[in-house]
């Protein structure tokens, strides 16, 4: 998978940079949001709590997608601006913990 960012603004209301790009996947499944997310992350030197990756549109046919994502300046700036749905889709997993075995001998 790679990405190139082909659009980068600058939003001072919104404490953000707005980020298009696509991502190129031959002979790849269509990349998952945090996948790009954490690529994004590397690519734009920023912490991944302040980034959402808002779409990732798939071409018809060729395998390549168009994404939009939203670089924020402070933590609190996005919890102000984007939608809990947002904010959680694309939050980590968390690890599932550790059932203890209730059958111990």
């Amino acid at each position: 998978m790679e990405i190139e960012i082909f659009e980068k603004k600058e939003n001072v209301l919104f404490d953000r940079t707005e980020v298009k790009f696509y991502v190129s996947y031959v002979g790849e499944p269509t990349p998952k949001l945090l996948d790009v997310k954490s690529k994004l992350v590397a690519m734009l030197d920023t912490k991944k709590e302040l980034i959402v990756v808002d779409n990732i549109q798939p071409g018809y046919g060729e395998p390549k997608a168009t994404g939009y994502a939203k670089v924020y300046g402070r933590e609190s700036s996005l919890i102000d601006v984007e939608k809990p749905s947002v904010i959680e889709k694309n939050k980590e997993p968390e690890a599932p913990a550790e059932e203890e075995d209730e059958a111990e001998e």
